[in-house]
């Protein structure tokens, strides 16, 4: 009995000395949407936001190492009901991929939704082109009811399946690559 107790308290006391390398790291990396609004641009509902992304050395460690790095951007809009759940009206994504090419020394921006690339001689300069997000087509303006009331939100999320397969793991564990926003929720200015 006294054996089995030894090996559940080893077990509980590895587990703690495993996790405390993130536990202790400082909350000061991640991503952060600062600002996001809608406007009326012709016909459409766009989004205008400011994102701010610090990542962490091992982050940045993995980059500079080859492992491309990837966040969805999610959109959606609802319509507030007051005896029901909200109704969606919305939901849009579309996904970046960041990756360092040791070759060129070039950081390279990749949209995957339309394709477009971007090349890049410093890691800021290409993470400041992630954190701007200007006219993004949301939703028609004959959609929306000048008599309802709704809700924007945007949601930007660190892709760690994406990651090696042998760095997945690490990346659930380890706060250094807790890498995604919170919603960010407003609402829709008529």
């Amino acid at each position: 009995m006294r054996g089995s107790l030894s090996n559940k308290a080893t077990i509980v006391l590895c587990s703690l000395l495993f996790l405390t390398p993130a536990l202790a790291y400082p909350g000061n990396t991640g991503v952060i949407i600062k600002n996001a609004e809608t406007s009326l641009l012709g016909d459409d509902y766009v989004l205008t936001a400011d994102i701010d992304y610090q990542l962490s050395e091992k982050a940045i460690e993995a980059l500079n190492n080859g492992v491309s790095l990837y966040w969805t951007y999610q959109f959606r809009i609802r319509k507030h009901r007051d005896f029901l759940w909200d109704n969606t009206l919305v939901e849009k994504s579309f996904r970046y991929r960041i990756q360092y090419h040791a070759l060129l020394k070039m950081y390279r921006v990749s949209n995957e939704s339309n394709g477009s690339v971007d090349n890049f001689s410093t890691l800021q300069a290409a993470l400041d082109l992630l954190s701007t997000l200007r006219d993004y087509r949301l939703i028609e303006k004959i959609k929306i009811s000048d008599k309802e009331s709704y809700v924007a939100g945007m949601k930007i999320t660190f892709e760690r399946d994406a990651l090696p397969l042998p760095l997945r793991p690490i990346a659930y564990t380890n706060s250094q690559w807790f890498l995604s926003s919170d919603w960010y929720l407003w609402p829709l200015k008529k």
